[in-house]
Order: C-alpha cells, then structure tokens, then sequence
C-alpha cells in the first residue's frame, strides 16, 4: 500500500514483502558467494591459516563488506530523513505507518541478509560447536529488525543498528588485522572501549524514545489495523526485550574479557615458572694448523682441514 503527496511516496508494510525478500535473499546469496571466490579466497590463501581461523576469517571478511556498506547506507539514510538533526522525530507523529523508500528498502535488504546467514551456515560448512552461537546472533538480529519494521518503530530502529553496526564492524576488523599479525591487537582495545559505551546509549536512546517519548503521546492505544502500538504493555515489552539483549551482550563481552585475561596470565606465570637453560660454551682447543670443536678438527676459517692425497709415483 502507498500513500502520496505532492512531492513524495510513502510505503506500507504488507504481504507482497515476502515475496521481496526471497527475491533479495537470492541476490544475497549471489554476492556472498561472489566476495568468497574473488576477495576472502585469495586472501586467506596468502595467510596460510588453519581450519580454525580459515572459518573465523572468511565469517569475519563477510561482516566486516556486510557492516560497512550497512553503516554506510544507514548513515545516509538517517542523515536525509532528518532524524539526526531532530532526535523529537523518532517518537512524534507515531505510528510511523507510512515509509519513504529508502528506509522501507533498507529494511527489507536487512532482513534479506540475515535470513540468507541461515543456510549460508550449512553452506560455509561451519563447525558445530559454532553453529549455536552464530544461530544466537541471527535470530537476535531478525528479531529486533523485524520488530521495529513491524511495530512502527522504524527511526528508533536506525538509529540503534548504526550504533550496533558500527561496534560490529570495529570488532571484525580486529580479528582481520589479528589473522595477518598475531601481534596486532590494538583494535581489540579500541573495540573494547567501544563496546561499552555503545551498550549504554542504545540503552539510553531506547528508554528515551520509548519510556518518556511515547508516553507523552496522546494516541495511547492499541489498534493494529492502523499500526499504533502505544500501549503500556508493548512499551514494556520492547524495553525489555532491549534490555534483555543489551545485557547479554554485555554478559557476553565480560565473560570473554576475562577468559582472555585468565590465559595471558597463565601464559605469563607459566614462562616465570620455567628457567632459561644455560648455554655451555664450545671447548676450543688452538692447534697449529687449527683448532678442536667438539672433539671435530677445523681449521682457523671454521672448516675442516681437507686431507691431503698422495699421488702415486
């Protein structure tokens, strides 16, 4: 369904975004496949990783061209519709039944990718033990995209996958950088201290629009046939719902700081613990036309003296 004015046209959810989805998870897949053969393949074959980090670097070579076209693409969106310059937009004027393009379409590519990760899992060939924690993070994606596509919530939704995209993007970097250097860790604290700030103001943006912003709102009732959500009980829900991901992510993220941290110190008590050996020096015994190393006759350049052959009268 649209609705037009005299200079734009809005879109509204409905049925027919099923069949547009499976049309862009097609294309997904064809795009997916095209950065494995010509860009993560070559690389990794240069590296000369293992099966471990060979999987870990192809996943992270997929996000890191997925986040930063997203970011990017969300950047614009959010810059053009206004909702940067006024944070009062987010909540005013809900239900946001109506879209422009570009945010109805941005959507929709979103849910495309994220429900092409599903069978990418048994294409990709991925390891078991890690299919249960990839299977976490699309569904919490899918979850949350398609909440605020369907609750109206579509700029509070931009808003919080930049901030989300951009932590993501910072993180899978990191594991770039680290697979060509080992050594190379300073992303991994950048992306540490971001991590936490990220969590706290998506934390605060969403109690703002959704605790204050849409409680202020005259239109507090729950209708569905005209897309108005605003009730106390889905306002609840919602918040929860961000919370409750937030805090496992951040449960998450501590659980493996410390694991980290746990086995630096192990590694470092464990080379205290174990003493250098010593090195004995060579006995070297000066000869005239050489000296012995080793009970080995050399000469003074460090070669053995070659014998020499008599010839027969």
């Amino acid at each position: 369904l649209t609705s037009t004015d005299s200079e734009t046209v809005h879109y509204h959810y409905g049925p027919k975004d099923l069949v547009t989805i499976l049309f862009y998870i097609f294309i997904t897949v064809i795009l997916h496949a095209v950065v494995q053969e010509y860009i993560l393949d070559k690389i990794s074959k240069r590296l000369h990783l293992s099966k471990v980090k060979h999987s870990k670097f192809n996943e992270s070579g997929q996000l890191v061209v997925f986040h930063l076209s997203s970011v990017i693409w969300c950047f614009y969106v959010v810059v053009t519709e206004g909702y940067l310059t006024n944070p009062r937009s987010l909540w005013e004027d809900y239900p946001h039944v109506y879209l422009p393009f570009q945010v109805k379409f941005f959507y929709l590519c979103q849910l495309a990718y994220w429900l092409h990760a599903l069978p990418e899992l048994y294409f990709q060939k991925v390891r078991k033990e890690e299919i249960p924690r990839q299977l976490q993070y699309i569904c919490l994606y899918l979850v949350h995209i398609a909440g605020a596509y369907l609750l109206n919530l579509s700029r509070l939704g931009l808003i919080l996958l930049l901030l989300q995209y951009l932590t993501e993007l910072l993180f899978h970097m990191a594991r770039l950088f680290y697979f060509a250097d080992e050594n190379n860790e300073k992303l991994f604290s950048a992306w540490a201290a971001v991590f936490g700030v990220t969590r706290l103001f998506i934390l605060t943006l969403a109690v703002l629009a959704i605790g204050f912003g849409l409680a202020r709102m005259e239109n507090q009732a729950f209708d569905p046939e005209k897309g108005n959500f605003n009730t106390l009980l889905c306002r609840l829900c919602v918040l929860l719902l961000v919370c409750a991901a937030q805090a496992w992510l951040m449960w998450r993220f501590i659980h493996s700081q410390l694991r980290h941290w746990r086995e630096y110190w192990n590694e470092q008590s464990a080379k205290r613990r174990v003493p250098a050996a010593p090195r004995l020096p060579a006995r070297l015994i000066k000869r005239e036309c050489g000296y012995h190393e080793n009970g080995v006759v050399k000469a003074e350049n460090g070669t053995s003296p070659r014998t020499k052959k008599l010839k027969s009268p």
